[in-house]
């Protein structure tokens, strides 16, 4: 074990990659996400419930340039971290964050997976900056595949990580 207090953050590595995702709503999305997760044994039982509550309590939808959700649930349903990622077939209307009643047609679904709530900020803020370049997300939505959309995601968030220990 290192004694070096200045331990290096690990990014945020992809538990979770579904291209063009068909989805009839924001909860039919949520609900296949969190499927997928409880099967890959990511996520507790009540995980699913907590995420589409939290998702109704507070909206996740960006109207970033192109629009994102980033929903999420409560570190203590999440057993493994990571990131979650779905590009949709077409556009699921989500609440929009801080919008009172307000919707957004997302195209991106970027899902933190956190076991721990001080690492919280830190995650969402390098999800934060991705999501503000356009053509960084446009890339996403281009993959045709999981594995081409796994590819892009993991050299992009390698570079935001990169950008922000030079900050």
């Amino acid at each position: 074990m290192s004694t070096d207090p200045r331990t290096p953050r690990a990014p945020l590595a992809l538990s979770l990659v579904l291209a063009r995702l068909e989805a009839a709503d924001a909860a039919d999305a949520l609900r296949t996400l969190a499927g997928h997760l409880l099967d890959d044994g990511a996520v507790t039982e009540g995980f699913p419930e907590a995420l589409q509550a939290r998702e109704q309590r507070y909206p996740t939808g960006l109207p970033t340039p192109i629009p994102t959700a980033i929903p999420h649930a409560d570190p203590e349903h999440v057993l493994v971290p990571g990131l979650a990622l779905a590009t949709l077939a077409r556009p699921v209307a989500f609440g929009e964050m801080g919008a009172g009643g307000g919707q957004v047609p997302v195209q991106l679904l970027a899902m933190p997976l956190l076991t721990d709530a001080r690492e919280h900020l830190a995650a969402l803020q390098r999800l934060m900056a991705l999501l503000q370049d356009e053509q960084a997300v446009a890339a996403l939505l281009e993959a045709e595949d999981a594995e081409t959309l796994r590819a892009r995601a993991e050299s992009l968030l390698g570079r935001a990580e990169d950008e922000e220990e030079l900050a």
